[in-house]
């Protein structure tokens, strides 16, 4: 049974099938990029997730959160922007 999970995992992942829960970014989340810096999620370790407002947005590293907090509306604009497309 392990061995066939193991098997089954390993497809997954090499097919790019698997959720992105490996990242901590749900697969529902509409962007692949930092809305602050644009540098791929996971790209430099997990992901921060932030709220705002209802709204959560993922940002690449905690580096990003600064500017995050400077314009919050600008960053979650295009978050509901990415999600009506």
């Amino acid at each position: 049974m392990k061995l066939t999970l193991a098997l089954l995992s390993s497809l997954l992942l090499s097919a790019g099938l698997a959720s992105a829960t490996d990242t901590g970014v749900p697969t529902t989340y509409p962007l692949k990029k930092c809305v602050v810096s644009d540098e791929e999620l996971g790209g430099m370790g997990k992901p921060v997730k932030v709220t705002h407002e209802g709204t959560d947005v993922y940002l690449c590293c905690k580096s990003c959160l600064k500017d995050f907090n400077k314009d919050p509306v600008k960053f979650v604009a295009k978050v509901k922007a990415a999600e009506k497309k």
